[in-house]
């Protein structure tokens, strides 16, 4: 029923085999509901699907379908299952009683039937019946708005990694596919080792799209180191790379600082803060910046730190050519226990051919490493003039 619409009566439908008992009924009921007749269970069933009542007034004994059969199918069918049922009978034993309930109806009125009881019982049903339609519609409509409302949320997000992620592209060129690649290498890695049981519970699909939401972030802290190291053509003096390892701090303490504005704790902001953070730690405890060691590095960051060595490797820099991909597994392999944890990287050696397809969808093209040789040289050249002016 459309309770919004004062103006229109409710519908019950009266199920009975004896006509007398319908013209009776129907009577009582002028004025108060739009009253529909069946003189048999296969025909209730079939007026209530076209109808859609709100209430049905259902006899117990009839011919071929009793009313038992009738309740029991009405609850069965999705178009029916929430219109309260109401048996008319004269049977008046409690098991009668109870199995009725028992089948779902709401009441249970005996024959000779009452006009004031009827009436009463009727009134009562349907202004129950409404309100919970009024509940349904409304838990219907805030459902809607909460999902709606984390879409948009997510949109939001991801909207904001989008400009975090093109800013520190910007920075370093080389940074495009790589941050691309490793996102979907540490997807493809959390979902394979999330087949194991022990790491199952860990690894759920929300968690797993987290994962992937907020690993482009992973280096977001490079945008804090000088042009001159940062674009460097060539190897990093101790002193340089003591600064570039600072990246990862950096990151940290720019997610501390969302965090800070926001007032709250985002999911996909403290798996961010974990990966920037521990992306370089090893499970020796020879890493950077904490010196973590084993299952103190977060899972995020032991996954990440198996999907950054691995593209690192393969991906052609101004400084120096690809490595096969049968080289980069090679050495992987021999970071097993050293530097990886041992069962991220099993996980990751078992989808290799997934990573080979993945890291060949992201690879430079000779045209894309030339335009990033051009755009380091450039802001090298100009950072280096500013700091010969100072």
């Amino acid at each position: 029923m459309h309770w919004d619409d004062e103006r229109r009566l409710p519908v019950v439908l009266a199920v009975d085999d004896t006509p007398e008992n319908l013209t009776v009924i129907g009577a009582m009921l002028e004025g108060v509901a739009q009253v529909k007749v069946a003189n048999s269970g296969e025909k209730a069933l079939r007026v209530a699907e076209a109808a859609a009542p709100d209430l049905v007034l259902l006899d117990v004994m009839m011919p071929v379908m009793d009313g038992y059969a009738v309740c029991r199918e009405l609850k069965a069918r999705a178009r029916t299952r929430d219109v309260p049922v109401i048996f008319l009978t004269a049977r008046s034993s409690v098991e009668d009683e109870r199995h009725g309930l028992e089948l779902g109806a709401v009441d249970y009125i005996t024959k000779p039937i009452s006009p004031p009881i009827l009436l009463a019982r009727v009134h009562t049903h349907l202004a129950m019946k409404r309100a919970s339609d009024f509940l349904r519609d409304n838990n219907a409509f805030l459902t809607q708005e909460v999902e709606r409302r984390i879409a948009e949320n997510l949109a939001i997000q991801n909207a904001t990694i989008q400009v975090v992620t093109s800013l520190a592209e910007t920075r370093d060129p080389e940074t495009g596919n790589h941050i691309r690649g490793t996102q979907h290498y540490v997807r493809a890695l959390a979902t394979q080792l999330a087949r194991d049981p022990r790491h199952a519970q860990q690894l759920g699909s929300e968690c797993i799209d987290t994962l992937y939401r907020s690993a482009p972030l992973h280096d977001i802290g490079k945008v804090g180191i000088p042009d001159q190291i940062l674009l460097k053509p060539g190897r990093l003096t101790p002193e340089e790379f003591g600064i570039m390892k600072q990246h990862a701090r950096l990151g940290v303490e720019a997610i501390e600082r969302a965090e800070q504005q926001l007032g709250m704790q985002v999911d996909f902001l403290r798996t961010a803060k974990q990966i920037a953070g521990g992306h370089h730690e090893k499970w020796d405890g020879t890493g950077y910046p904490e010196g973590l060691r084993g299952e103190d590095i977060p899972l995020a960051a032991r996954l990440m730190g198996v999907a950054d060595v691995y593209d690192a490797l393969i991906s052609r820099r101004v400084y120096k050519d690809s490595m096969p991909h049968a080289a980069a597994m090679a050495i992987m392999r021999r970071g097993r226990g050293s530097h990886f944890d041992p069962e991220v990287l099993d996980a990751f050696l078992a989808i290799e051919p997934e990573i080979q397809a993945i890291a060949a969808r992201y690879a430079d093209t000779d045209e894309e490493l030339e335009r990033k040789q051009f755009a380091q040289r450039f802001v090298v050249g100009a950072a280096n003039a500013r700091q010969d002016r100072a």
